[in-house]
């Protein structure tokens, strides 16, 4: 009718066990965020890098305020001027461009 005290102590549950339950999923939902998530907005911010260091005189570009305008001027110091308008140029930094509308040619030579 009683329980005899060695066997109720019975065998420690197994400690490794709920280890490896827990790592491997979690190591998998890591995998998972970085390349579904990390991994292309690296390459986005890659692209919209090399994007900035490519522009040139005559491109028209997006700017982040919305103006769409002509590169004039391309400085050396990350800064670049365009004309917004007739005789309106207006100085921003390479990182002010979204997009490039439309890309000249290069000159041959």
């Amino acid at each position: 009718m009683f329980v005899s005290p060695a066997f109720a102590q019975g065998a420690a549950a197994p400690g490794g066990g709920l280890l490896n339950s827990m790592l491997i999923p979690m190591i998998l939902v890591f995998g998972i965020m970085w390349f579904f998530l990390i991994r292309p907005q690296q390459k986005k911010l890659k692209q919209d890098e090399a994007m900035r260091n490519a522009l040139r005189r005559g491109d028209q570009v997006l700017t982040q305020g919305g103006l769409i305008g002509k590169v004039t001027k391309v400085k050396d110091d990350g800064e670049i001027e365009v004309e917004i308008a007739t005789g309106v140029k207006a100085r921003m930094t390479r990182a002010a461009v979204v997009q490039v509308m439309s890309k000249t040619e290069p000159a041959e030579g």
